[in-house]
């Protein structure tokens, strides 16, 4: 089967990211990680394209071999489109951050950030924390997202992932409702 003959709303474009986890030491750890943080692709060529780059381009981290395979879990994040922060004072971003339901783009000049809703709960940062880490990500100081002429971005996931390598794939609830 190809993109072209998935279901309508695999056909729809869509923002992505494919999280690749080694499990082999029992403690998940990241394997790579690549997406689409806008909606130019469908979402079925937007998965398949980050799952490749998550395991072959992804530059912290040498090409999965084939024998890691049934040693790494999946998880695709679909996003939502990201939505600029309008903010009169800077130092209210935190109360516009929702942890467990906002991932964050931070953006200053040509420096760009990005984290997903899941790492923040997976870090046990709170809102600040967040922001800080988000503006590392991008090469900045963590106190970039101070400044007049930084742009926060945040976008909500529905993030799907196998509860074991080649096992089922489960909704990720990121907090309690």
């Amino acid at each position: 089967m190809s993109p072209d003959d998935a279901p309508e709303k695999f056909r729809q474009e869509c923002g992505v990211f494919v999280t690749l986890n080694s499990v082999k030491t029992g403690t998940p750890k990241l394997r790579g990680c690549i997406g689409y943080p806008q909606p130019v692709l469908p979402l079925a060529e937007a998965v398949i394209d980050s799952a490749i780059n998550a395991a072959t381009a992804d530059p912290r981290f040498p090409p999965v071999m084939t024998d890691e395979l049934h040693d790494i879990t999946i998880e695709v994040s679909v996003l939502t489109p990201p939505e600029s922060l309008k903010l009169e004072n800077p130092e209210d971003a935190p109360n516009h951050i929702e942890i467990g339901n906002d991932g964050l783009i931070v953006e200053r000049g040509v420096f760009k950030g990005l984290l997903l809703p899941q790492v923040p709960v997976e870090w046990q940062w709170d809102e600040e924390d967040f922001l800080c880490q988000c503006c590392i990500k991008a090469g900045l100081p963590p106190d970039t997202w101070l400044l007049k002429g930084t742009t926060i971005y945040k976008f909500q996931a529905i993030v799907f992932s196998e509860v074991k390598p080649e096992g089922e794939v489960v909704l990720r609830k990121l907090k309690e409702r």
